[in-house]
């Protein structure tokens, strides 16, 4: 069994090789300049969603994955002060 101890560390393993990962990418692939790329970033001001992108589509999944995840943890913790 796994303790607390070792979720760390292999947590703080995770958030480095994702660091890796992400540097190492920009040399392997061709850095064409014509490339069209869509981003879109979301988050909360308290219970308020928000989000900016260039591309409308990837914006409304944003917004929506951010209203799901707002309604998820509003529901979690609602049911603990239920019982």
């Amino acid at each position: 069994m796994l303790k607390i101890e070792q979720f760390t560390k292999l947590g703080i393993l995770f958030i480095i090789i994702g660091f890796a990962i992400l540097f190492f990418s920009q040399f392997m692939f061709s850095k064409d300049t014509t490339s069209k790329t869509k981003v879109a970033i979301g988050g909360f001001i308290g219970p308020i969603p928000f989000g900016f992108g260039n591309d409308k589509n990837l914006l409304v999944l944003v917004i929506l994955l951010s209203i799901a995840l707002i309604l998820y943890l509003f529901f979690i913790n609602f049911g603990k002060a239920i019982r």
